[in-house]
């Protein structure tokens, strides 16, 4: 294995020097990608950059793409540059960087699985933000006939970079908050195992979130649409492997 840290970067200028402070420690190579921020931000990762040295590299996006867009633009490049595995964390701090080590251990274990953390949350998470994912996780079950995935839309993952690289090179991925969600399904269909880890989210009072309530909410209703679609193309096979899973733990 040879895993980097992915960071995807909009407008968290005043949250990206706390992150990258708190990363120096692990020893991981890590590339920001700044998704067309505003022109305040690059300035602010330029200095990073000459403040810590090569290990931490910015990679610039011309204008926004979206979350799913600047992770695989990450990913791509951790690939040319012959990582293995990609660490995705977001920019703003609201995961607990303490559960890398855990995040990585689980990735040596399973290096062909998708490892991806599922939310423990403090009193500081939108209670309609909380509920309101518990309808993802419903149609993610229904979508893979499987339980297995424990949360679809953490950004706090592990990705081998080979299989998730397959996905979106044959598929016309979804490019912003949608993303999480597809490609956790499309490789659970490719026959990849997802494992989860439990780690402490928070949502600072002074964060900036730009998860729009309105347009995101329809682009995830829409791809629920999309993937349900394809799981019923995929039937016969989910069925199969879903039997086999049972048979699988009634003789463990």
């Amino acid at each position: 294995m040879k895993v980097c840290i992915v960071i995807p970067f909009y407008n968290h200028a005043a949250a990206i020097g706390a992150v990258v402070r708190e990363l120096k420690s692990f020893g991981l190579p890590c590339i920001i990608v700044n998704d067309g921020s505003d022109a305040d931000c690059s300035p602010v990762l330029r200095a990073l950059v000459a403040q810590e040295g090569s290990w931490l590299q910015v990679v610039e996006r011309a204008t926004n793409g979206g979350k799913g867009a600047a992770v695989m633009t990450g990913c791509d490049a951790a690939y040319a540059r012959g990582f293995t595995h990609a660490l995705q964390l977001d920019a703003d701090g609201q995961h607990d960087a303490h559960d890398i080590p855990k995040a990585l251990e689980l990735a040596s274990l399973h290096p062909d699985a998708l490892i991806s953390g599922y939310p423990v949350y403090d009193e500081s998470v939108p209670a309609a933000r909380r509920y309101g994912r518990y309808a993802t996780h419903v149609w993610v079950w229904i979508n893979t006939l499987s339980l297995s995935i424990r949360d679809s839309m953490c950004g706090f993952r592990v990705y081998p970079l080979a299989t998730a690289r397959q996905v979106w090179l044959g598929h016309h991925m979804s490019r912003r908050m949608d993303f999480d969600i597809e490609i956790m399904v499309r490789m659970f269909w490719n026959g990849v195992e997802v494992v989860g880890f439990p780690t402490r989210v928070t949502y600072p009072q002074d964060g900036v979130s730009h998860f729009d309530g309105l347009r995101d909410n329809l682009r995830i209703s829409r791809i629920h649409a999309r993937l349900f679609c394809g799981m019923l193309k995929r039937l016969p096979v989910l069925l199969v492997r879903s039997a086999g899973r049972r048979v699988r733990g009634a003789v463990a």
